[in-house]
């Protein structure tokens, strides 16, 4: 008697705890906005969301301080003055930028990990400071290759104090004028790689129509002497040394 009224009970227990084992338990995440305890940890979530932005701006300040555009541009023309179309790809032509960029700013990048990056890891200076330390040799990179009529065009634009030293150049006028002299300045070089190239084509449309080839295009022609020219000549290698002497 006592066996039969426990069994309800027994096959009760069982069923429930098939269910606890057949339903598995989702972790619950929980977000919240919690009063600090002290100032380290205020510093911990200024630093994380610090290094949140960023991130977020890195491509921009990529593109924008340092020489990706220079690079990035010449090596599109020289593509198009081939005439190869998509060869090299866009991911490689990508690629080999931005590790020319990192090459070509390597001695910027080591002065300013070493005057604001470090000092701030180890707690000697601010992280106002440390702002003010690592703008200095981006600014001077700038400055380096930045045209006095860019700078020029951009205070006026922002109507502000002419500047009498490098120091009175506010950075968000610094910043456009040296694009737009990067911009002149891959324009001017994509030009002379066009030169040579555009020497072969016409060649070769003169001889084709002096032979009666009137209907034949002279780029499937001229595209095997551009590229052997290119070879001949080690274009990439001429090219590379290029960029890289016209940064210091």
């Amino acid at each position: 008697m006592k066996l039969r009224a426990a069994l309800p009970a027994l096959i009760l227990g069982t069923i429930c705890c098939s269910a606890a084992y057949a339903e598995p338990a989702l972790p619950k995440l929980d977000i919240a906005l919690n009063t600090a305890k002290g100032p380290q940890e205020i510093s911990v979530s200024l630093q994380i969301l610090l290094v949140l932005t960023l991130l977020s701006l890195a491509p921009a300040m990529l593109i924008m301080l340092t020489s990706f555009t220079r690079i990035v541009i010449v090596l599109a023309f020289t593509r198009s003055a081939l005439g190869t179309q998509q060869s090299p790809p866009n991911s490689v032509l990508i690629g080999l930028a931005l590790f020319l960029t990192f090459f070509t700013m390597a001695p910027i990048w080591t002065k300013v990990n070493e005057t604001a990056v470090q000092p701030y890891m180890h707690h000697e200076i601010a992280f106002n400071e440390a702002i003010d330390r690592g703008i200095v040799p981006v600014r001077q990179f700038m400055f380096d290759q930045v045209r006095e009529k860019d700078i020029a065009l951009f205070v006026s634009l922002a109507h502000v104090k002419r500047p009498s030293v490098e120091a009175d150049v506010p950075t968000y006028v610094l910043i456009p004028a040296f694009l737009i002299g990067e911009l002149r300045t891959a324009f001017t070089t994509g030009f002379l790689i066009y030169i040579p190239f555009l020497i072969i084509d016409m060649l070769i449309a003169v001889t084709l129509m002096s032979m009666g080839m009137m209907m034949l295009p002279p780029i499937m022609i001229s595209l095997p002497f551009k590229i052997l020219l290119f070879v001949l000549v080690d274009g990439w290698h001429l090219i590379i040394k290029s960029l890289a002497l016209s940064f210091q």
